[in-house]
């Protein structure tokens, strides 16, 4: 065949050719834009259909755990998953699409199908954690460490799992290969794994707990625990400040935790009055007949004045109006017994806690008179105020023993000294 018969078959070829293409491209097109509008009609048939159903269904429940599954959106992110079973059985359907794009666009289907299942298991999570802070275990045993890792290894295993489908290979491969990378992740995530093993630490010890006022000055943090994290913990200050400390951190430094004295329904007041060593001194007949009108002295004078009558006329023969002779009431020890008396019958002492009034060793800045007794309730503000309440009356109350409070002079004092 020579040259002048073959170019007319030749040129009549290529004159047809991108006709036939052009034909297949645009079926091709055709039918893709077909399927996808088809899983999407259905997909949002069906979503919109049976999230209505499933929402007016809330509403005539009110069931707490059904809610927090509607919350965090598992139906409607398993619903994504219709309309990728449809694009992925329905591509191979399209006869002309070529074989090596089918394969791609089935590849990347599954991979969406896979994060899709991801994201499932990620929403169950958050909702079974969310039913878990209903219940009353979850304020001594918080979890929350604990799902976010399982996030972690959820999203880790989609992640191998969609490469290994991506290339075409067996997931083990690359788990094989994870193997020779250890030393790097560990560094990458070394403060997530101390985190991990310090939130399993603090939650099986009982060390923390949400709610619990924590004093960290290592930190600046003075205040409750709002949230115990995998990688942190937030404590808010009583200035409403937020705090973040990383959770391997409470392993590593001290932290003093109030959860033992909120259980206890007492706080601790723990508080000294110096008394002017120059006023002690003991008390005269007049001032213990005024004393003992007390309704809170009248017993401890009575029982306190017979025992020393006993003694002194029982063991002494010499003079007992000479006070170095014998036993006699000081203001100092029975302003000690009124005090006790008082706080045994304030009505928001806790009777049921340690209390105790005691002299401490006497220092240049008078001689302290510690008092140590538990408040009835743990709320701050109330704290306060029974403290304040105690101490204002005590103060005020001394000077009826004839007692002087000890304090550095001020000006006044040296007005007074010079008038």
């Amino acid at each position: 065949m020579t040259q002048t018969t073959v170019l007319p078959y030749l040129k009549e070829l290529s004159s047809l050719l991108p006709d036939v293409l052009q034909g297949e491209l645009t079926e091709a097109i055709a039918g893709l834009v077909l399927l996808l509008s088809f899983s999407t009609i259905i997909h949002y048939i069906i979503r919109v259909w049976i999230i209505r159903f499933l929402k007016k269904l809330d509403e005539k429940t009110e069931n707490e755990w059904y809610e927090a599954v509607l919350r965090h959106k598992v139906p409607q992110r398993a619903l994504f998953y219709i309309p990728l079973l449809v694009l992925y059985y329905g591509i191979p359907l399209i006869p002309v699409i070529h074989e090596d794009l089918t394969t791609i666009i089935m590849r990347v289907t599954a991979s969406m199908m896979i994060l899709v299942i991801a994201r499932v298991l990620d929403a169950l999570l958050s909702a079974g954690h969310s039913i878990y802070l209903l219940t009353e275990k979850s304020k001594l045993t918080p979890i929350k460490s604990y799902i976010q890792l399982g996030k972690v290894l959820i999203y880790l295993i989609t992640a191998l799992l969609i490469i290994a489908n991506l290339a075409d290979r067996s997931p083990f491969i690359f788990i094989g290969g994870i193997g020779a990378m250890t030393a790097v992740l560990l560094l990458i995530f070394r403060d997530t794994i101390l985190s991990l093993v310090a939130s399993i630490q603090l939650t099986n010890n009982d060390v923390l707990r949400v709610g619990d006022w924590i004093d960290m000055p290592q930190f600046g943090a003075d205040g409750d625990v709002i949230d115990i994290a995998l990688n942190n913990v937030r404590v808010q200050n009583w200035d409403k400040t937020i705090t973040v400390i990383p959770t391997h951190k409470f392993l590593e430094h001290s932290f003093k935790n109030w959860r033992g004295m909120s259980e206890s329904g007492g706080r601790r007041i723990m508080r000294s009055i110096r008394i002017d060593i120059n006023s002690i001194r003991f008390l005269t007949y007049s001032e213990i007949n005024r004393l003992s009108e007390s309704h809170l002295l009248k017993d401890y004078i009575s029982n306190k004045m017979k025992d020393v009558n006993e003694y002194n006329k029982s063991n002494l023969s010499a003079n007992t109006k000479i006070l170095t002779n014998g036993r006699w009431l000081t203001n100092i020890g029975t302003f000690r017994a009124y005090v006790i008396e008082y706080l045994k019958k304030h009505p928001r002492s806790n009777k049921n806690l340690f209390m105790l009034v005691r002299q401490l060793e006497a220092t240049e800045t008078g001689l302290p008179l510690q008092i140590y007794v538990f408040t009835d309730t743990t709320a701050w503000a109330e704290y306060e105020a029974i403290q304040s309440d105690i101490f204002d009356h005590l103060l005020a109350v001394v000077h009826e023993f004839n007692l002087r409070i000890y304090q550095q002079p001020t000006g006044f004092d040296f007005r007074e000294l010079k008038n």
